[in-house]
């Protein structure tokens, strides 16, 4: 699934606050009021990759680190510095299929909640169309 990237790996990487080898995103690739998009070419290089497959903290990582850059995106757009954040809980968290360590990761996270530095997210990752896994997220903010 070709989508348009709107800010690319080094761009995406000045929105987050973690660095390589921990860094789950390489692009930006939507966003609005509720939601947004997140790309991650993987490599069996990747620290959560293993045995040809990606792992399950690696999808609940890349879930966060999308949430993540939606924060730093929107400051950004106001001209401000990017937040350090933290999950505080995941919960439903569902798992369909493991992406092979060769695939790429399309990933949307939706707004459930947001007040003062809390969001509640739910998160959904996929192949092409298909849906490999999903789970909600509590996200908390340093100011």
């Amino acid at each position: 699934m070709a989508r348009k990237v709107l800010l690319n790996q080094v761009e995406t990487e000045k929105l987050i606050p973690q660095k390589h080898p921990m860094v789950m995103v390489d692009g930006l690739i939507g966003h609005d009021d509720l939601k947004t998009r997140s790309r991650l070419g993987l490599f069996k290089e990747n620290i959560f990759c293993n045995n040809g497959y990606f792992t399950e903290p690696g999808l609940i990582e890349n879930m966060a680190q999308t949430a993540a850059l939606r924060a730093g995106y929107i400051v950004k757009l106001a001209g401000n510095e990017p937040a350090t954040g933290f999950i505080g809980a995941v919960k439903k968290f569902r798992l369909y299929d493991l992406p092979k360590d060769n695939e790429v990761l399309h990933t949307e996270i939706s707004v459930v909640a947001e007040l003062l530095n809390a969001l509640l997210v739910k998160g959904k990752v996929f192949v092409d169309l298909t849906l490999v896994a999903e789970a909600e997220l509590s996200i908390f903010t340093q100011q």
